[in-house]
């Protein structure tokens, strides 16, 4: 990206002018053996990325091998256990996130329906290697393939147990810190024709850290997912309950450094660019949160459904904190060297961290015309998710998408959104259009006004220009616009966006 002074925005200067994050992925495949290496490049890293990803060289790089019942690792690998509530190691580039294992990973499956999995290593921090070691294991049985004569009845029953630990020295010369920590974790999946629940319960030992401010409580984690699914109809209810469940392989690490675990959000991660203005972030030292969807399709020729049907979703999701009353009448709540709180596993905390209430219907109308329009109702707790001190905000969204396919290979799709707000900086418009040559051009261009802004100078267009080609598995874009500042959240993992101003060149290939 190359970019532009714009002290409207408060973009930030940048002395290079020209910023890069780049890669390539190099794997090599025969038979039962693989290998493969990545080589990376930050001169230097994008604006809103982690600036320690400084230079250039090879991060990853592995080999595999299976034989019989094993499939050995060398190197660098991803691995995730149950749900990741206590181990998960993956990378999300967009959030510039990556905790590969550099070490061994071991899979054995002795008979049909139980894995074994074994791994031990060092977890990827930017271009070193943290400190602490991290090792483990994991176990999944699936009972009905054990036993002959559940292998044909209508519930399947899927069982699982993990086990974490990671080492670090202690070098604290005030407490006494604990240099080996474990983690555990149970779950269980439960399937009968169309319904489907699965929970999962993990319990870490003291992990006195930066992030919970060096206090003794172990940490607990619960999580509870049901689904019901048959034609037309789909239906999710889930649950979590998390309590100072930080964990990392290093205890001073911050940010998204050295996480060796994986807290979902149960939350709605939305599509289009206002609703997801304010996208929530997973408060690991506690919260309480649900969720619920359900969709349905009216079916088609009826008078509701037209003669393509008519999709409805509606969605609901809610965090709070946890309840935490202190130890005792003379120490303060979270004090360092403490166990620093108790709280009752079943009482949910009054402070509101973020709800959304969202519904969106899709119809298409003839083989030319198809539309969606969504509506949203956001409470955002500033203060918790961004640090902020300026209270709670309450939004509601509009959302308007059309798409007009002109015949096979021409199509224009336009987007129209609203966002009010009294709160942060008030009412929002935003506008697209996109007209696509299929299969290799699109051109697009849109703008995002904060016409609402309580500060008549800072009622601000942030506009972009887009245009890309495809040919085969290569792909080329330029865009030219503003970029406001904000944060990006996949999965409740966030980084912070600065506003930014300029030219964007990226280039994908694949061979």
């Amino acid at each position: 990206m190359y970019y532009l002074k714009d002290s409207m925005i408060g973009a930030p200067d940048v002395p290079e002018k020209l910023l890069m994050n780049g890669f390539t992925n190099i794997v090599y495949s025969n038979g039962p053996f693989s290998a493969g290496i990545r080589y990376e490049n930050y001169m230097n890293a994008l604006l809103g990325f982690d600036a320690r990803y400084k230079g250039n060289g090879i991060t990853y790089r592995y080999a595999s091998f299976t034989q019989d019942k094993f499939d050995i690792t060398v190197g660098n690998f991803y691995e995730q256990f149950g749900n990741g509530l206590i181990f998960r190691s993956y990378e999300e580039r967009n959030l510039g996130f990556d905790n590969a294992m550099d070490g061994v990973r071991v899979k054995y499956t002795p008979h049909a329906g139980i894995t074994l999995k074994g791994i031990i290593g060092y977890q990827r921090v930017f271009f070193e290697k943290g400190e602490g070691i991290v090792r483990g294991a994991d176990a999944e049985v699936s009972v009905n393939d054990l036993c002959e004569s559940l292998k044909n009845t209508k519930l399947r029953v899927v069982l699982g147990g993990s086990v974490i630990s990671k080492y670090q020295k202690d070098k604290d010369p005030v407490y006494k810190l604990p240099e080996n920590v474990a983690a555990f974790a149970g779950r269980g999946n439960f399937i009968f024709g169309g319904f489907n629940l699965g929970a999962e319960y993990a319990y870490k030992i003291n992990d006195p850290s930066a992030s919970n401010k060096l206090i003794y409580k172990p940490g607990e984690a619960l999580l509870i997912q049901a689904t019901y699914s048959t034609k037309g109809l789909g239906i999710l209810v889930a649950a979590k309950r998390i309590d100072n469940m930080d964990f990392r392989s290093e205890r001073d690490a911050t940010g998204n450094a050295l996480l060796i675990n994986f807290l979902p959000p149960l939350t709605k991660q939305h599509i289009y660019s206002l609703p997801s203005m304010y996208p929530y972030a997973t408060q690991p030292n506690g919260e309480m949160g649900l969720e619920a969807q359900v969709t349905y399709t009216i079916k088609k020729k009826s008078k509701l459904g037209g003669k393509y049907g008519t999709t409805i979703t509606a969605n609901f999701s809610r965090a709070n904190a946890i309840v935490k009353n202190k130890i005792n009448d003379t120490t303060a709540l979270d004090a360092s060297g403490t166990l620093g709180y108790s709280s009752p596993f079943f009482k949910v905390g009054k402070e509101i961290y973020f709800e959304d209430a969202n519904v969106e219907i899709s119809h298409k109308f003839n083989k030319f015309i198809k539309a969606a329009l969504t509506y949203a109702y956001l409470t955002y707790n500033i203060d918790v998710i961004e640090g902020h001190a300026d209270g709670m905000m309450y939004a509601h969204v509009g959302v308007f998408d059309m798409t007009y396919s002109i015949n096979e290979k021409h199509a224009v799709r336009g987007e129209l959104q609203y966002l009010h707000t009294k709160q942060d900086e008030g009412d929002w418009g935003m506008g697209l259009v996109e007209y696509t040559i299929a299969p290799k051009w699109f051109v697009a261009a849109l703008d995002m006004w904060n016409f609402g802004n309580p500060v008549n100078e800072r009622r601000i267009h942030y506009f972009n220009i887009a245009a890309g080609f495809n040919h085969g598995s290569s792909r080329i874009a330029m865009s030219y616009g503003k970029q406001r500042e904000g944060i990006l959240c996949v999965g409740g993992v966030c980084r912070q966006v600065p506003a930014a101003n300029g030219i964007t060149l990226s280039l994908t290939s694949s061979f």
